[in-house]
């Protein structure tokens, strides 16, 4: 099998050896006489799986204690619902930094539920650049203050986590999450869906501080609570069970490459390569993030017609590149870098782009 160069947005790549070490235990896992996936939950494997899951991702952030991890279903979005269906109460107001398409899907979805307000956007400057948290001055009925970490359509990234003080900071760190070191315990709560740094789609990682689990909203169905999952240790219904052992597998990975900090390092080499060839083409491809605000993660850019990026797309996919048009509802060009694509993939697109400049030039 010829891998591909595999720059999908999400599900995105995954390590080739955690691949086939999940090949491996996919038909049994151990010593059981089954496969995970027809295994009872309830079972005293899966709860161990469960329970050494969620710790590792703990000691691999490398949080202190007084956080609990849960696992649970339907992806980012759904988050965007269930954090003000707890955390927003009547007489509070959910404030939103808006930096892209899905912090403002965030916005959209509290508006919902309960008062809201927009803190920082960026909106009017279509997302070339960041709003300017530091500092957020917000009111003390705040119930929290939502930011989304890295911006997977437009390519942006807070280099600097704002200090919120008392004030509950809420994360969707979806696509950066594991990919550089920052200071975690700012965050009150942060969630990543797994299908872009942490394992395969199915599963979404939710950490929590448990001071702010006692605070959550009871009067809500018992299953969209994160208190139920915490509850239970996130086995209160059947979850996705072989997701989260991948989600084990990718952690595991993480350590092997020397963590967090390690993966930082070969992240910004990668995102390097590319930024160099955008930079260096003479306005052949424009990047559209302001340089201050780009993403490591996600590279976009565009070129000087729709044409020319659809033949940039279609001869690279023959060159082996996959997932490099950008996202439908923006159009353009985008190079999803996440932990598990090698530098080898982010060189051989670099020269690839410079080769189609001078072609195409």
């Amino acid at each position: 099998m010829n891998r591909v160069y595999n720059f999908n947005p999400g599900p995105a790549a995954l390590p080739l050896e955690v691949l086939e070490q999940a090949q491996r235990a996919f038909v049994e896992y151990g010593q059981t006489g089954m496969s995970l996936m027809e295994m009872s939950h309830r079972s005293r494997i899966v709860e161990q799986l469960m329970g050494e899951t969620e710790q590792l991702l703990i000691e691999v952030i490398g949080l202190p204690s007084g956080y609990q991890v849960l696992f649970m279903g339907g992806g980012a979005s759904t988050q965007f619902a269930l954090v003000p269906l707890n955390l927003l109460k009547e007489e509070k107001v959910g404030r939103y930094v808006l930096s892209g398409s899905f912090a403002e899907k965030a916005y959209q979805e509290a508006q919902t539920v309960g008062q809201t307000e927009i803190l920082a956007s960026s909106k009017a400057d279509n997302w070339t650049k960041l709003p300017d948290v530091n500092p957020l001055a917000a009111g003390m009925n705040t119930a929290y203050i939502h930011i989304t970490t890295n911006n997977t359509i437009e390519g942006s990234q807070f280099q600097e986590i704002p200090d919120t003080g008392s004030i509950p900071l809420i994360g969707d760190m979806t696509s950066d999450i594991l990919s550089r070191r920052m200071d975690w315990t700012k965050f009150a709560m942060f969630y990543a869906a797994a299908q872009k740094n942490l394992g395969p789609a199915g599963v979404t990682a939710v950490v929590i501080r448990s001071e702010l689990l006692k605070e959550g909203n009871e009067r809500i169905p018992t299953i969209f609570k994160y208190g139920t999952y915490a509850q239970h240790k996130s086995l209160y219904n059947t979850p996705p069970v072989h997701a989260i052992y991948m989600t084990k597998l990718m952690l595991e990975w993480v350590v092997r490459q020397g963590g967090i900090a390690e993966l930082e390092k070969r992240n910004t080499k990668k995102a390097g390569f590319l930024y160099e060839a955008i930079d260096a083409s003479g306005g052949f491809y424009k990047g559209i993030v302001e340089k201050p605000f780009r993403s490591m993660m996600n590279v976009t850019w565009r070129m000087k017609d729709e044409l020319l990026e659809k033949a940039f797309v279609v001869e690279s996919e023959r060159n082996g590149f996959e997932g490099l048009a950008g996202h439908r509802s923006v159009g353009g060009l985008r190079a999803s870098a996440y932990n598990a694509v090698p530098t080898e993939s982010c060189q051989a697109l670099a020269g690839f782009m410079n080769d189609f400049r001078k072609r195409h030039g």
